[in-house]
C-alpha cells in the first residue's frame, strides 16, 4: 500500500532536471546552464533546457542580487519509444517543470500542450512573474509517430 500511494504521489511531481553542460560566457563568470529534462507523463521524450546564470560579480556589479534574466531556451526530442501517460488534452497544457530565477517573484517553467490535429507534442518554455509576465520562450514539438511509418 505504501510503494503505491508513494508511486502516485511520485507521479504527480513536476519532472526533475539534471544539469549536464555548464558553458562560460564571459570574463566575470556568468554561465548558460544546459539541463535534461524527461517528461513524467510521456515516456520516451527529453527535453533540453538552456538557460542564463548570472555570477556572483555580475551581481554585485549590476546590483540586483536576487534575479536571474528570463531568458531559455529548449529542443525536445523523441529518445525511445513514446508511451502517453494520462495527459490533459486541452489547451492549457500541463506545467512539467519548474524551477526559481529569482527568490520569489520569478520562475522558468517548461509546459507541455497536447496538439491533437497535429498528432503532436508542443513543449513551451517561459519565464513567470507575479506582477509583469515575460514574453521571453520557446518552443519544441516532438511528433507522435513512430519511426519507420510515414508521418500523417
Amino acid at each position: 500500500m505504501k510503494r503505491a500511494f508513494l508511486a502516485l504521489a511520485l507521479s504527480t511531481l513536476p519532472a526533475q532536471a539534471e544539469e549536464i553542460g555548464k558553458v562560460g560566457v564571459d570574463m566575470i563568470g556568468n554561465d548558460i546552464i544546459v539541463e535534461a529534462l524527461a517528461d513524467p507523463k510521456v515516456q520516451g521524450v527529453t527535453c533540453h533546457v538552456a538557460y542564463f546564470e548570472r555570477s556572483t560579480l555580475d551581481r554585485l556589479v549590476q546590483g540586483n542580487w536576487f534575479e536571474d534574466p528570463s531568458n531559455s531556451s529548449i529542443a525536445c526530442r523523441q529518445t525511445g519509444p513514446i508511451i502517453l501517460g494520462d495527459i490533459p488534452t486541452g489547451p492549457e497544457g500541463e506545467e512539467i517543470f519548474s524551477a526559481s530565477r529569482s527568490l520569489i517573484f520569478k520562475s522558468l517553467r517548461v509546459t507541455r500542450i497536447y496538439d491533437k490535429a497535429n498528432n503532436s507534442l508542443v513543449y513551451l518554455a517561459h519565464a513567470a512573474q507575479i506582477t509583469e509576465g515575460s514574453a521571453k520562450m520557446s518552443i519544441s514539438t516532438v511528433p507522435l509517430w513512430q519511426a519507420g511509418t510515414p508521418a500523417p
